[in-house]
């Protein structure tokens, strides 16, 4: 009867720190759940595949990361498949953000989870009309270890929709300028199977000209449960918003670029990306 007991009162314990894990960006490690990116809204004619290293500094946490994305068009400029994860994360964190976690780890590395997204056009740019892009997107819980509070143990999904529009100038230095917005609605799963559910919203306004570009992006997504009196936790932190600056230079067949992302809310990181980008024919499927 002691040992029935004694379980029970274990399981009583385990399941009130469980339900005390705040499932968001506020709360875990810069790559659990951050607000999805946005393309310009065009879908490319070859296979693209892009490497790029990140830097996280900010909330006692330092997080240095591989991060690679690959998408497949199978249907050039109208259906692709894309594929992307977190390859390799390193990171430490301080005594105060470990406690405030519940993590186990001060530093460690880890792998991250996966990304699968289905992309179609809706709707060609023409004179009067926006290029619209739908996209479906899984997330897998793919990473190996929770209690670390890197990754989330659960899965996740959002749909979205990037609609963008180019204004071309007789320029030589500008000679494109393009406005995209995003708006969609994301999905995660947090404790005992009970959702988030998150509206998601994003700008982009893009200037240049075939060999540069310069990119600049507010974009978010608004969570319930900071609102929930079930959760009864204060600043449950999912309600992240972001703003990121990004150059392109185009060298032969390669883009070069590198970013910056200021966490503006509920994303307590800032970021230095750096990458390369290049199209592979070779690797681009055709059917006949």
């Amino acid at each position: 009867m002691k040992k029935i007991f004694s379980l029970v009162i274990l399981f009583s314990f385990y399941q009130l720190s469980i339900a005390q894990v705040r499932y968001s960006t506020a709360w875990f490690g810069p790559n659990a759940n951050p607000v999805p990116e946005f393309t310009d809204a065009r879908i490319p004619a070859k296979t693209t595949i892009s490497v790029m290293g990140d830097y996280y500094y900010g909330y006692g946490d330092q997080t240095e990361n591989a991060y690679v994305k690959i998408e497949l068009p199978l249907l050039p400029e109208r259906v692709s498949l894309k594929i992307w994860s977190t390859e390799f994360e390193h990171y430490k964190t301080t005594e105060e953000i470990m406690q405030l976690r519940g993590s186990n780890a001060l530093s460690g590395s880890e792998g991250g989870d996966l990304y699968v997204q289905t992309r179609i056009r809706l709707l060609s740019e023409q004179n009067h009309f926006m290029s619209i892009i739908f996209n479906s997107t899984l997330k897998t819980a793919a990473a190996k270890t929770f209690k670390t509070r890197r990754y989330f143990d659960t899965p996740g999904y959002y749909f979205d929709v990037e609609a963008g529009k180019s204004f071309y100038t007789k320029g030589k230095f500008i000679n494109e300028i393009r406005a995209v917005v995003n708006t969609g609605f994301m999905c995660w799963e947090t404790t005992n199977s009970k959702q988030d559910d998150a509206p998601m919203y994003g700008g982009k306004l893009i200037i240049g000209n075939p060999i540069w570009k310069w990119e600049n992006t507010l974009s978010g997504y608004y969570g319930w449960m900071h609102t929930s009196k079930a959760i009864n936790l204060p600043d449950y932190g999912d309600t992240p918003l972001v703003y990121a600056t990004k150059l392109s230079l185009k060298l032969g067949k390669i883009d070069y670029f590198a970013q910056y992302q200021y966490g503006i809310k509920d994303f307590p990181y800032n970021q230095i990306r750096v990458g390369i980008s290049f199209s592979v024919e070779k690797l681009t499927p055709t059917f006949k």
